[in-house]
């Protein structure tokens, strides 16, 4: 039986695959891929067939690529519907990704990614391919993510049967880094640590925001594909650990009115092949390298065109208001939480810009993606930043570009980027798009509250 308390070293090759299993007492096999709202889709198999696609690849349903996160089929993709029969889309296993489950006894889960005719829509391949774009130039991308989320004393049944109103958090009260809370819910907190180091998704630190039954999350730095699926399979587990405790975990942008959204804020540094942090320079204003200074550029610059691959549900525009920590302006500033991108000064190892903009929500293949490709585009173009924000960026953004206001708003930037479609592609920006209309119209086929109470009855 596998030890559950500490990861275990995937196998290093498809060859080396069943004395691995064997060695961990392995019985059952979970295969997944994340779809492009960032969803895990996956399903078990037994051994055999487990080592074939290891081996050669396997079918998943294209339908996964062709609905939504409820899962509703898109009207107006190309890459997947009824057109395409519903056919298999090749997918290939990453056995790097392997991780043995700590809630399920001898078993492992292995990511995967869409190949051949699919590949251009694939999340994970989408960032892979900017990482190459990288390494051409010698450069290793390296990320981290922080994640806030609110706990629930809810189920999936509780939440629905109440209409997601009048939910009861997990703790009353604005209790941002509490002791007091932490120390109460120790063996969650306990529990939560222990399940993410067994996972190889260590949290380097783990504290309350504010807000009732609000925590943060920040996860380790690693490899810019290995931080993505980290975040992703954090996002993940992290709720079925609270499902487990008949609790539930929320990751949605903004849940509430009355309390700031939710954010996954994106670290983003660059390595070169001698093992040198790229964006720091002791001898330059604030240690930025000028290869930093042409990064901030680039993702400042190109943050109102990508907007969508990081923001990509109607929700996380509610998050992007004045004065709820989140910005509203494409605007850089050094150990500035105001603004959308902040640089961080923090010596040859810690120096690294943080993309601000970005919400809990968030798939995070695409926003890694966005923030690394929009750096490297102003490295490639020799960008210089704009003056550096100094202060309350909502006050006074610098003159700086506001950021599309809804999703509608910024798909339309979105779909006519040059930028967007050399970095990623005309095949994804097209089926990308295409998703975020339909949430876009899904969205505005619904009737909220707020109509209701302002229209009901004075109109």
């Amino acid at each position: 039986m596998s030890d559950p308390t500490s990861p275990s070293p995937p196998p290093a090759s498809v060859a080396e695959l069943p004395a691995w299993l064997d060695q961990h007492g392995v019985t059952r096999h979970k295969i997944g891929v994340f779809d492009i709202d960032g969803v895990l889709r996956g399903k078990y198999v037994d051994r055999n067939k487990f080592l074939s696609v290891a081996d050669k690849g396997f079918g998943f349903c294209d339908v996964v690529l062709g609905w939504d996160s409820a899962d509703q089929l898109y009207d107006n993709a190309t890459v997947s519907g009824w057109h395409t029969g519903y056919r298999d889309a090749p997918v290939s296993l990453d056995l790097s990704t392997a991780r043995l489950l700590p809630f399920e006894p001898d078993t492992v889960m292995v990511i995967g990614g869409f190949s051949g005719d699919y590949a251009p829509v694939c999340p994970r391949g989408v960032l892979r391919r900017t990482i190459e774009r990288a390494r051409a130039r010698g450069l290793t991308p390296y990320g981290a993510l922080e994640y806030e989320f609110f706990v629930f004393d809810e189920t999936p049944h509780s939440a629905r049967e109440k209409g997601y109103r009048n939910l009861r958090p997990l703790t009353p009260g604005m209790f941002g880094y509490s002791v007091l809370r932490n120390t109460v819910h120790h063996e969650l907190y306990h529990e939560l640590l222990d399940t993410m180091e067994a996972m190889d998704c260590a949290i380097e630190g783990l504290h309350t925001e504010t807000g009732p039954g609000v925590i943060e999350a920040a996860l380790g730095v690693d490899e810019a594909l290995r931080a993505a699926d980290k975040g992703a399979l954090f996002k993940t587990f992290t709720k079925v650990l609270m499902q487990r405790r008949g609790l539930m975990a929320t990751f949605m942008a903004k849940w509430s009115n009355d309390y700031p959204g939710q954010s996954g804020h994106i670290h983003v540094s660059l390595v070169d092949d001698a093992g040198h942090n790229r964006f720091h320079d002791p001898e330059a204003p604030h240690e930025m390298s000028e290869m930093m200074r042409s990064f901030v550029a680039g993702q400042v610059r190109y943050m109102p065109e990508l907007l969508p691959m990081v923001c990509s549900t109607v929700n996380a525009y509610r998050r992007l208001v004045p004065g709820f920590w989140a910005p509203t302006h494409a605007t850089w500033g050094v150990e500035n939480r105001t603004t959308a991108i902040r640089a961080i000064p923090a010596g040859p190892k810690g120096t690294r810009t943080e993309y601000r903009v970005g919400p809990a929500d968030a798939n995070p293949y695409l926003a890694l993606a966005a923030a690394i490709g929009s750096g490297l585009r102003g490295i490639e173009e020799g960008l210089q930043p704009p003056d550096a924000v100094v202060g309350n960026a909502y006050a006074d953004p610098r003159g700086a570009p506001a950021l599309p206001g809804t999703l509608r708003e910024a798909i339309a930037a979105f779909r006519e980027s040059a930028t967007a479609r050399e970095l990623f592609g005309d095949t994804f920006v097209d089926h990308f798009a295409a998703s975020r209309d339909w949430e876009d119209r899904e969205n505005r086929k619904h009737i909220s509250d707020w109509d209701l109470a302002r229209y009901f009855e004075i109109i």
